[in-house]
This record gives structure tokens, C-alpha cells and sequence, in this order.
């Protein structure tokens, strides 16, 4: 038994050292860090050197790092988003679960990937799943996570992680699915949801704030919790995992939550590092024919993304980049999916080569996403430029709505986030007549269709695009407003889109946006007319806080702010 002990606490060091020397080679290379904890695990296991090849050691990290992985997912789904999705992001995801499972399913009976239809619908329900692991650390990094495109994709995330959950409730009975088989499965993961609702609505919430102050009673608490819901789903016949997932959801909500994912998080890469670093082990040396079938797998999800994805979300008028980007974000395969046809190999239901061809897609796709997602503003323009050939138009971009019989714009907003938003509000009280000369340029078609229903000029279009502006009428300009920092703006900068006003308007009032006050110099020697930096009017206002609160003033400072904001009627409140 020391043998043992010794030997995996040995295979995690291995693990952790080679994903650690590794992820500091691919960072400063600029490339994944996921790849290099794949290839860590690969350089380890059975097919690369073997330092690790220990079945059990790597089962037993692999698991340990899904069961964590799965919690922690679980905790950030927010059931109230999910449950409040809108009609756009519930449409989208209802056609492209069930169009690529379809999608999957089809192929893979055809190909001949899957022996049996039972081994299919496994493969077909695993590449309708997109990894909200590697899309939400992306998106963040990006600082994309409350974008419209960013929402949709999160929705359609999590809206597949309650599909997951119904497949696994299903999953023990696939092979003899009789009513009374499903309804006893039902039956089972209905006592396990409402065993964890029960506790963590009851009995959890006092034990926390008892060991708030203890930082360590607080993440051993959230473990023992994420434990023991796991244990209670293996004695009810459903696999662990699950019970991972429900023990996440069942305290994601409450108040509670915040301190425990904070707590929780401070083990998280070292698991979900695990995780990876022990899925590279999984994979065997390539041959041809695991490459060719990992093709076509790869082929099913991305095909099957922008079918479904791109078709729902053109469909209801979101326009190419809405539509685009959430198919661009979702073109991988999730953890889940790896858990879904474990289960269904340890059941003798799924093969050894579905499962290794499905861990080498994984992995492709992992890393080929990662790409895709970081470059996504020339994918996007590229597959953009071409789809009118195949009559899918955008949105329109060269008849801008304009009042019937109102002078020609003189003040261009280009793109439109919240400052604009305020700016509008602030024209529309104290210089309505102003507004009959506004046009706004974005690409956001919530924003679009909002401003069309007002009477604002707008134009639906990419701003970093050149044949845009000329197309909004740029050159006729007398006032150009840029009010986004360059961490929001898609493919330019507040440097770029000036020289490109520049050159099509030399006499325009150019007012941009400066993140750092070392960009005014550079800004003002391309011919800016004013920059303007909202974090030094954001400083006097703190400043002014501050003055209030020494003075017993923040109650009235307070009430004027709820005064202001009351009935102010934005297009992005």
C-alpha cells in the first residue's frame, strides 16, 4: 500500500512539474497553455516516454479532476439565467443540440465510426457538447463575457449542460430504455436534485456562516459537500459526476456561493490542470486511421456549429458577425462529452477506438478553437465577405434609416456601448434637436433594430472596416465620436480608426478614447481634435464621494444619483 501512495503522489508531481515547465514554454511562445498541458500528459503516459503508466494512477487523477471539474462548472451555472434565457439564446440552443446530435447521429451510422446505433447516439450526443471550460476562459481573458455575442454563446452553454444532465439521468438504462426503466432513472436523479436543493437551501447556508471566518473550513466544507453529493448519486446507480454537477448548481445560486467559488477557485487549476495533463495520457500514438476518423469527427462538430448555430441565430435577424461569432466560440467538444462516453465504455456500450478517436478530436479541436476564438475578427470578415455570394446578406449597411425630411448627420457616433448610450440619453434631454443629426455606426443588431424603432440614423456595420465608413457617409461628418476603449474595439484601435477618419474627413472634430494617458501624446500627433480619458472624470467623482462621505453627504449624494438615473430611457441601460 506505501508503494502505491507513494508511486501516484510520485505520477502527480511527474504530472505537475511537466505541465508547469511546459506551460511557461507555450506562454512565452504565445500559444495555448491548454495544448501544453495535453502535451505534458501525452510526453508522460504510455505513449510517449512512460514516465507514467500507471492505469490505475492516471484513472485515479483523471477521476478526481472530473468530479472537481464538474463542481466547479456546476457553480458557475446560474440557474435563474438559465431558466430566464431568452426567446434568441433558447431557440438557438434547442437547434443546435438537437440538429447536431442529428447531424451526428446520421454521420456516424453511416461511416461506420460507430458499430452499433446505441455507440452512435453516445458519439452523436457527445459532439452536440461545446467545453465551457476552454469558451469561458477564452471569452474572459478576452474580456468578452458580457458582449451580445458573448451572452448567447454562455447561454447556449449552459442551456447544453442541462441536456448533459438529462442524458446522464438517461444514460444507465440506454440500452433497455422501457418506461419503467426511465421513469425509476428520473425517479433517482429527482431524489438526488431535490436531496441537494434540500441541503443547500436548509442546512448548508448556517454551516458557512458559522465558518465564514475560516477560510479553510470553507474550501474543506465545499469539498466535503461536492463528496458527498458524488457519493450519494454512485449508492443511487448514477455515476459520480453528475452528483458533482448537481452538488455545483444546488449552492450556485445562493448567497453563499460567492465565498465558496472564491475559495474553491484557489484549487481549481490545479485540478482542471490535472484533468488535462491525464486526458493527454489517454491518447494513444497517432495512426492514419485514427486520424482519418478523427477528421470526421472534427468535421460533425464544426459543420454542425455553424448549420445550427449560424443558421438559428441568421435567422432571427442577429445579422453575420451576432451569427458567426457564438458558431466560432462553440466549435469544440466538451469535458462533458469525455465523461458521457467513459461511462458509456465502462458500460460496454462505446468502444475503445470511438473513445480514442473522440479524446484526439478533443484535443484538435481544443487547441484549433483556442486559435479560431483568438483570431476570430479576420474569420469572421473572411466567412462574412463571402456569404452574400451565397444570398445570406447582413444586416443593412448602405440605406441607414433616417428621419423623413431631416437635415444630413453632422455627428457620427462609431460604436455604441454604454457611454454612447448615456450620450444619446443626455442629447435627447437637453438638445432633442440634435438628435435629427445623430447617425451611430455598430455592428450590434439589438442595438441597430433599438435605434431604427427611435428614428436615429444608424448604420449596421464593422466601424474597423474602411468601406463601412465611407458607405456611412463619414466624409460628410463635422463631429466623429468614438467613445470605446481599445480593449472593446473589434479588430482596430482609437488609433487606427482616427487615421482611417483622417483620411476620409481631414476637417471633422475627431473626439476618441484614451485608456492610458501615454496614448494622448501619440493621438494627438495623428490629428485627434480632443481626447478624452473617463477615468480622470471618474477620479473626481470618487474624489467627490469621498468629500461627501467625510461631510455625512453621501445620503444626498446618493438620492440626487437615483434622482438622475430614474427616468433616464436608454438604448443599453
Amino acid at each position: 500500500m506505501r508503494g502505491v501512495h507513494e508511486s501516484l503522489i510520485t505520477d502527480i508531481a511527474l504530472c505537475i512539474i511537466a505541465a508547469w515547465v511546459l506551460a511557461v514554454v507555450f506562454h512565452v511562445g504565445r500559444q495555448p497553455l491548454l495544448l501544453a498541458y495535453l502535451v505534458a500528459g501525452f510526453t508522460l503516459g504510455p505513449s510517449g516516454f512512460g514516465f507514467v503508466d500507471d492505469h490505475g494512477s492516471i484513472e485515479t487523477i483523471a477521476s478526481i479532476g472530473l468530479v472537481l471539474l464538474l463542481f466547479l462548472i456546476g457553480l458557475e451555472i446560474d440557474l435563474r439565467k438559465m431558466l430566464g434565457a431568452g426567446r434568441v439564446i433558447t431557440v438557438t440552443a434547442m437547434v443546435q443540440i438537437l440538429g447536431s446530435g442529428l447531424i451526428g447521429y446520421i454521420v456516424f451510422c453511416g461511416t461506420g465510426l460507430a458499430k452499433t446505433r446505441i455507440e452512435s447516439l453516445y458519439l452523436a450526443v457527445a459532439v452536440a457538447l461545446s467545453s465551457t471550460v476552454i469558451v469561458v476562459k477564452i471569452l474572459y481573458d478576452k474580456r468578452e463575457l458580457q458582449t451580445l455575442t458573448g451572452r448567447i454563446t454562455l447561454g447556449i452553454l449552459v442551456l447544453q449542460d442541462l441536456a448533459a444532465i438529462l442524458f446522464l439521468a438517461l444514460e444507465p438504462n440506454l440500452s433497455s430504455p422501457s418506461a419503467g426503466a426511465v421513469a425509476l432513472s428520473l425517479g433517482k436523479v429527482a431524489l438526488l436534485v431535490g436531496a441537494g436543493f434540500s441541503v443547500s437551501r436548509y442546512l448548508l447556508p448556517p454551516v458557512f456562516a458559522a465558518v465564514a471566518r475560516l477560510p479553510e473550513l470553507v474550501l474543506v466544507g465545499a469539498l466535503a459537500w461536492c463528496f458527498a453529493m458524488a457519493g450519494l448519486a454512485s449508492l443511487l446507480g448514477l455515476s459520480r459526476e453528475m452528483g458533482a454537477l448537481v452538488a455545483g448548481v444546488a449552492v450556485s445560486t445562493f448567497p453563499y456561493a460567492l465565498d465558496v467559488v472564491a475559495k474553491v477557485t484557489s484549487i481549481r487549476d490545479f485540478f482542471v490542470t490535472l484533468f488535462f495533463v491525464a486526458l493527454g495520457m489517454s491518447v494513444p500514438l497517432p495512426t492514419w486511421d485514427y486520424a482519418k476518423w478523427m477528421m470526421v469527427v472534427s468535421g460533425v462538430v464544426v459543420a454542425s456549429r455553424f448549420l445550427t448555430v449560424f443558421g438559428a441565430l441568421f435567422g432571427m435577424s442577429q445579422g453575420h458577425r451576432a451569427s458567426l461569432l457564438p458558431a466560432v466560440n462553440l466549435c469544440q467538444i466538451s469535458e462533458l462529452s469525455l465523461v458521457i462516453l467513459a461511462l458509456g465504455q465502462k458500460s460496454g456500450r462505446v468502444s475503445e477506438q470511438a473513445m480514442s478517436t473522440t479524446a484526439f478530436a478533443f484535443a484538435f479541436l481544443a487547441v484549433a478553437s483556442t486559435y479560431a476564438m483568438l483570431k476570430d475578427d479576420p474569420v469572421v470578415q473572411w466567412i462574412s465577405s463571402w456569404l452574400p455570394k451565397i444570398g445570406l446578406r447582413d444586416l443593412d449597411q448602405t440605406n441607414p434609416t433616417r428621419l423623413a425630411g431631416g437635415p444630413s448627420p453632422r455627428l457620427f457616433l462609431l460604436g455604441f456601448s454604454w457611454a454612447a448610450s448615456s450620450l444619446l440619453e443626455e442629447i435627447r434631454r437637453h438638445r432633442p434637436e440634435l438628435l435629427e443629426e445623430v447617425r451611430v455606426v455598430d455592428f450590434n443588431p439589438l442595438v441597430y433594430g433599438e435605434l431604427r424603432r427611435r428614428g436615429i440614423s444608424v448604420v449596421y456595420g464593422d466601424i474597423a472596416q474602411r468601406s463601412v465608413l465611407e458607405q456611412a457617409g463619414i466624409s460628410e461628418a463635422r463631429i466623429v465620436v468614438c467613445s470605446l476603449p481599445n480593449t472593446l474595439l473589434k479588430g482596430t484601435t482609437n488609433l487606427r480608426l482616427l487615421q482611417e477618419v483622417r483620411a476620409l474627413n481631414p476637417t471633422a472634430h475627431v473626439i476618441v478614447h484614451a485608456e492610458r494617458l501615454s496614448d494622448a501624446a501619440t493621438l494627438d500627433a495623428s490629428g485627434v481634435s480632443l481626447t478624452l480619458a473617463p477615468r480622470l472624470l471618474e477620479a473626481e467623482e470618487l474624489l467627490a464621494a469621498i468629500d461627501a462621505a467625510d461631510r455625512n453627504l453621501l445620503a444626498e449624494k446618493k438620492r440626487r444619483f437615483h434622482d438622475n438615473i430614474a427616468n433616464r430611457d436608454e438604448v443599453v441601460p
